[in-house]
């Protein structure tokens, strides 16, 4: 299986993609953990049946010191022991933002309270940054049929 596009020589996603990654920059040198970054970007990929970016952050946050317990438990945090309240807060409010389709009236304000708890407002908007950039880029790659398996950790830093 191959993509249906090759978007790397793309001129106009060259030019879209720039500003999807630039967005990515500004949460990653947010004061939102990285850790929890990692977290909440595997677990959208997840959801969204994204290969490429799975691979991708599986292999990114494994790189970085993430414990492969902690990553394997992901998809199924709200049975795992592994994860502090706050990540916890972060993962809940990245499957309401992630699934929005599904609740009528977007996500639900005992959700955003959670997260509120554990996060300030510049980490709260960093974290519905990450999510909304992540889910484009899931979609995209979805649309693309971008294959998953090869990616290399750091290969598009």
């Amino acid at each position: 299986m191959g993509a249906r596009l090759n978007a790397f020589a793309s001129p106009l996603a060259g030019k879209a993609l720039k500003h999807f990654v630039a967005a990515g920059k500004v949460v990653e040198d947010s004061p939102l953990p990285a850790a929890t970054q990692e977290l909440v970007k595997i677990r959208a990929s997840q959801i969204n049946g994204c290969g490429f970016c799975t691979d991708m952050h599986t292999k990114d946050a494994a790189a970085a010191g993430e414990t492969s317990l902690r990553i394997n438990l992901i998809a199924v945090w709200r049975e795992a022991t592994v994860f502090t309240d706050a990540e916890r807060a972060a993962l809940e409010l990245t499957e309401e933002g992630t699934r929005i389709a599904d609740a009528a009236g977007g996500v639900p304000d005992d959700v955003w309270a959670n997260a509120a708890k554990h996060y300030d407002e510049e980490q709260l908007m960093a974290l519905v940054t990450l999510i909304a950039v992540i889910n484009s880029f899931n979609r995209l790659n979805l649309m693309l049929t971008i294959p998953a398996g090869g990616y290399k950790p750091g290969q598009h830093m």
